[in-house]
């Protein structure tokens, strides 16, 4: 038994290492944090649509097929010959958008450790009419069904997946939401119709 954690760790940093091996797209990004240098250049900085990181004193640096970890090694590498032994971390930003059911649908970044639960929560969590049964993540024109609801509502962690560049999380709408609504239409049509026979007998 007590074997278990020390497992889990080794999975965890095996899948954070894939993670890393992956590469940045445009729009994606790196999180630089200094913390023994007094200049102000820790911040969030994003790849444009030529592939290419512009990063404060050491200029343009070229993403293009090539990973995370590489591009992460030349970044410290470079700070390290400008700044006398820097402590800086630098990890990935990727891209995800959360679509359907959610209090603020639209994009957001994952670092890599950031998981489905996280990232309903920066989209302020599902509507009242959110499908969390049926959720499911497109990455590379391909569906990957999820069942959020036992991630959230029971602590299921299996299904609770790390997220990457150009996943798109999308949460449905319950089935019938849309019957309800549709039917709500059709109440209202059979109102309109039956005033509208109403005034042509006047």
């Amino acid at each position: 038994m007590k074997r278990y954690p020390a497992v889990f760790i080794l999975l965890f940093f095996a899948a954070l290492e894939s993670l890393w091996a992956q590469s940045l797209n445009p729009g994606d990004g790196v999180r630089l944090a200094f913390f023994n240098i007094t200049d102000k250049i820790s911040g969030d900085y994003f790849i444009q649509q030529d592939r290419l990181l512009q990063l404060p004193f050491i200029g343009t640096l070229k993403t293009e097929n090539r990973s995370f970890e590489s591009l992460k090694n030349e970044i410290i590498t470079k700070y390290d010959s400008l700044y006398r032994k820097p402590e800086v971390s630098v990890r990935p930003l990727y891209r995800i958008n959360v679509l359907g059911e959610v209090k603020t649908p639209g994009s957001y970044y994952s670092t890599g450790v950031e998981k489905i639960s996280d990232l309903l929560a920066l989209a302020g969590g599902e509507t009242s009419d959110a499908d969390l049964g049926d959720m499911y993540i497109i990455r590379n024109d391909r569906e990957i069904k999820v069942d959020a609801a036992r991630i959230i509502e029971e602590g299921d962690n299996k299904d609770d997946l790390n997220l990457t560049s150009g996943d798109r999380l999308y949460v449905p709408r319950k089935w019938w939401v849309g019957a309800r609504n549709i039917a709500m239409i059709v109440s209202g049509a059979g109102i309109l119709v039956t005033l509208v026979a109403l005034f042509v007998r006047k």
